[in-house]
């Protein structure tokens, strides 16, 4: 894509994309399990939401009145996501699981000690996926937030051709958004404590996972994908 034509398309898809998708999901019915997990996380003080890759179109309209810092890839593909996270009032923090992934890391933390809660999509920009990777445990190991796991299944999606399976609901489909209980991580842990809770965290979202697609009655979307 030339660069003019690249300038076009960030300033133009995000705000459509965010318009759409209003539309859309004030059609789907929404059932939520588990948001007392949520609000009783957010009564205490600042927040992680944890959330895998697949799920993260809706989860940044479901977290819309929770402003919060995203970590966003650096690339220029992931200024698309950063503009959008912006119109949903969010703060964009630009990160990646390369080189520039400890600057995200530290911006990260700067946003959450001032006072911001966070969003974190637990298997990074690459995956593997539903594979916790230790960033949100780090960050809740510094500045003492909770993690609150999420996940959401719907009755009815398309899903890209991605490593993770990206899923996007259709119009009047059901929606179920499943909340697990918080984790607390003590401060200034490391080493094995790290891998401990990261697996924590990672049996926890599987659990929110596997429960909200079932409260749509259907399997998992990413054995439904296998062989696609």
């Amino acid at each position: 894509m030339s660069e003019p034509l690249y300038r076009f398309s960030v300033a133009t898809v995000p705000p459509l994309y965010v318009g759409l998708s209003r539309l859309l999901f004030a059609t789907c019915r929404i059932r939520m399990s588990g948001r007392h997990h949520l609000d009783q996380a957010v009564n205490q003080g600042t927040i992680i939401a944890a959330f895998w890759h697949y799920s993260m179109l809706y989860i940044f309209h479901n977290l819309r009145h929770l402003r919060a810092a995203v970590m966003v890839s650096a690339s220029k593909d992931g200024e698309y996501i950063a503009r959008v996270a912006r119109l949903y009032g969010h703060v964009p923090v630009r990160g990646s699981s390369n080189q520039k992934g400890v600057s995200g890391l530290k911006k990260m933390l700067r946003e959450v000690r001032s006072g911001n809660n966070a969003g974190i999509v637990a298997d990074g920009s690459q995956g593997p996926a539903r594979k916790a990777q230790p960033g949100a445990i780090l960050v809740a190991s510094r500045t003492g937030a909770l993690i609150v796991p999420m996940a959401w299944g719907a009755s009815r999606y398309i899903a890209f051709n991605s490593w993770d399976k990206t899923v996007v609901p259709l119009p009047f489909c059901r929606l179920h958004v499943c909340y697990e209980e918080p984790l607390s991580v003590p401060r200034g842990i490391g080493g094995e404590e790290i891998e401990q809770y990261r697996l924590e965290l990672e049996n926890r979202l599987n659990k929110a996972y596997e429960q909200a697609w079932q409260g749509v009655d259907r399997k998992p979307h990413d054995e439904e994908q296998q062989g696609k």
